[in-house]
């Protein structure tokens, strides 16, 4: 029972008291009750959302004709409006009758069964429950096809079930608990014996307590609950081959979602508590897999030997457990290594519209981890199967998912699995966390994890605060993101390092849950939509981008060569919009525009194309030394590749002192100067004459 169409009928009941018209109301409702559960298109009918308080009275006079007091339904449909929630009208009638035995000293409870029972049928039920519970008792009868045959009631917190379909669940049970059979004759005798003791009829007599309970409600993925007294938040609970986790503690019920099929869950099904909260496996052997929100394979690899099992909520770690970030996690794209840092432990964010390569950049992150020793967990969070399979399949090829996990709740799945998800593959990666290895986790993305938790909200009949978000939408990814660090060298020093993407709507970087995300993490890439269009790939908008770790988690060799580079773009950007008046430039103005111009063309960068932390500090030594401003804008690529094949080629002592040093030296810095100089101008000439 609601505790909203609980209240609510009680405020009916006692306009009904004042206006002396307690019977006729019971009378009304009590009629329409019955029409409702004998009719199941008049109960999808009135059970809808697609049709106003109004159609609904309207198909109720048809039903009922003059019978049908019209003042009675307006006040009821009246009340009913203010409860300010969906389709509550076919709960608030039974809560009106169930409030009406009770001031009665009478149990109200359901009789289910695949066909209408008779009226003395009814009555015979009712004496036989009430001798049992010395109480007076009264049954509605509502239909259910999926008993088989039979009939379960419920009463209170009593179940006694007597269906077919319970029976013979049992029966199956039965016969696979025990498998010791002396040949087809004997197991044939036990069938037999077992279906002479189902003709017997017994009933199975089941009454809630804390760690026992029965179905109330399942509907949209949602289960209510009564009894489980004792039951715990995110709590699993068996409900025949399917389980549920407990997200609401109501004074009279517990609110579940379902984390399986709910077409086998009915009315007054048992549900168990296992005094377990979900938990996931994890462990190496989770590497190159794809699995589910619950941790299970989806790839057809063969089952999981899991080193240990990590409940998916789990506290983060305190200020003491934790050292600053310091040790960079090289991405292996110019423009966020060099302007946008991001540290071992960090939580950056990935912002911008749809299709601006949010992704790409991530999945270009994981695959420049690539003999780094860093792990890597993917989690693809409300994605297209199809989607999710591609980007497996490009990992695969350039060897990512050897040290890669993959978590999937795509599109398709309850909005549970999808609540859950970003959490599962958070634990997999505290696993080697806590192990003191560094992890790079991407929850791609939290926009429609927010949308699913506030679906999950609604259908819980949470109330609904800002774009219909749930209050706690904040705490929704605190909790989650708070989770990444890098722990204390007492600890381990293990890192692990978030990269959550959030999609927004024409830019609105101002919105509800992009807001939220960025007060929460340590720094943002905003993606521009503008910049993507025009080819500037991977389009950072390296204004609004920021990483406040800054450049402690550069190395020196990066912080020496990328220094001014963000201040050179920003007065590009400048200068670009004062010449768009067409007004004379003058000469400073103009060599602005044409760095600014070769250092766009310089940071372009195709996708799965990662370069190493030496590549690019040559690359950014040409363009801080200004090498690169003579050459026209469209050879930067060529002149890139060329300098960099050189490098290799007849420098790679220099290229490996930069790669294990990370420093440049003044004495390394004059023999570049005479390497990149001497280059620049052999390309300029051999261009010139071509």
């Amino acid at each position: 029972m609601s505790l909203d169409t609980k209240r609510y009928a009680q405020n009916l009941m006692e306009l009904a008291r004042q206006e002396r018209r307690e019977e006729e109301y019971f009378q009304q409702f009590r009629m329409v009750n019955d029409g409702i559960n004998r009719s199941e298109e008049l109960r999808d009918y009135i059970d809808s959302n697609h049709y106003t308080s109004l159609q609904k009275r309207n198909r109720l006079a048809e039903v009922f004709g003059n019978a049908l007091d019209m003042n009675i339904m307006n006040t009821f449909f009246l009340i009913n409006n203010t409860i300010n929630k969906g389709h509550t009208e076919i709960q608030l009638i039974h809560d009106f009758i169930e409030h009406y035995y009770h001031l009665r000293g009478t149990l109200y409870g359901t009789a289910y069964s695949v066909r209408e029972l008779d009226g003395q049928s009814i009555l015979d039920l009712e004496k036989a429950i009430s001798d049992r519970l010395n109480h007076p008792v009264k049954l509605e009868n509502k239909l259910d096809e999926e008993l088989i045959g039979g009939i379960k009631v419920v009463v209170d917190d009593y179940v006694w079930d007597g269906s077919y379909k319970t029976r013979l669940k049992n029966m199956r049970e039965e016969l696979l608990k025990d498998d010791n059979y002396d040949g087809e004759e004997e197991f044939g005798e036990t069938i037999k014996a077992k279906i002479r003791k189902f003709d017997l009829g017994e009933k199975v007599e089941l009454r809630t307590s804390d760690t026992v309970g029965y179905v109330d409600v399942v509907a949209d993925g949602i289960v209510k609950i009564r009894g489980l007294k004792k039951a715990m938040a995110g709590e699993l609970l068996q409900i025949g081959e399917s389980v549920a986790m407990v997200m609401n503690l109501e004074e009279d019920s517990i609110g579940a979602v379902l984390l399986g099929n709910e077409k086998r869950i009915v009315e007054g099904d048992q549900v168990i508590t296992t005094g377990k909260i979900v938990e996931v496996p994890v462990g190496d052997d989770l590497l190159g897999r794809v699995v589910d929100a619950l941790g299970r394979p989806i790839d057809d690899n063969g089952s999981i030997k899991a080193s240990a099992y990590y409940p998916i909520e789990r506290n983060a770690p305190g200020v003491v457990a934790r050292q600053s970030v310091s040790q960079p996690l090289e991405t292996g794209i110019k423009v966020i290594d060099s302007m946008i840092p991001i540290g071992r432990g960090q939580r950056e964010l990935i912002i911008g519209d749809r299709q601006t390569g949010k992704t790409a950049i991530a999945i270009d992150t994981i695959i420049n981890q690539k003999g780094k020793n860093v792990k890597c967990v993917y989690v693809a969070i409300g994605q297209k199967a199809s989607t999710v399979a591609q980007i497996v399949e490009r990992l695969r090829q350039h060897g990512a998912m050897d040290y890669t996990t993959v978590v999937c709740s795509s599109a398709s799945e309850l909005a549970a699995l999808q609540y859950i998800a970003p959490y599962a593959g958070c634990a997999i990666g505290e696993y080697w966390m806590e192990n003191g290895e560094d992890v790079l986790i991407v929850y791609d993305d939290l926009s429609k994890h927010a949308i699913a938790y506030r679906t999950l909200s609604l259908l819980l009949r949470r109330p609904p605060g800002r774009e219909a978000y749930p209050g706690d939408v904040f705490y929704l990814h605190s909790r989650l993101l708070e989770r990444s660090a890098k722990l204390s060298d007492a600890l381990g020093a293990g890192s692990m390092t978030a990269l959550p993407i959030v999609e927004t709507l024409a830019g609105d970087i101002s919105a509800y849950i992009p807001t939220n995300v960025i007060s929460i993490t340590d720094g943002q890439i905003f993606l521009q939509t503008e910049l993507f269009n025009s080819g500037n790939r991977p389009a950072v908008d390296s204004g609004l981008s920021v990483s406040r770790v800054g450049s402690a988690a550069q190395s020196k060799a990066m912080k020496k060569v990328s220094g001014a580079l963000k201040l050179q773009l920003a007065q590009y950007q400048e200068v670009l919009d004062f010449a768009q008046f067409g007004s004379d430039l003058d000469a400073a103005t103009k060599k602005t525009i044409a760095h600014g111009q070769r250092l766009m063309a310089l940071l372009k960068q195709p996708q799965y194309s990662p370069i190493s932390m030496e590549d690019q500090v040559i690359m950014l030594f040409a363009a801080q030394k200004g090498y690169i401003d003579d050459i026209d804008v469209d050879k930067i690529d060529a002149f890139e590749d060329d300098l960099l094949r050189k490098m290799h080629d007849h420098h790679d002592d220099i290229m490996e002192e930069i790669r294990t040093k990370k420093i440049i030296s003044d004495e390394l810095s004059a023999k570049l100067e005479e390497i990149v100089s001497d280059y620049a101008g052999v390309f300029r000439r051999l261009n010139n004459e071509a």
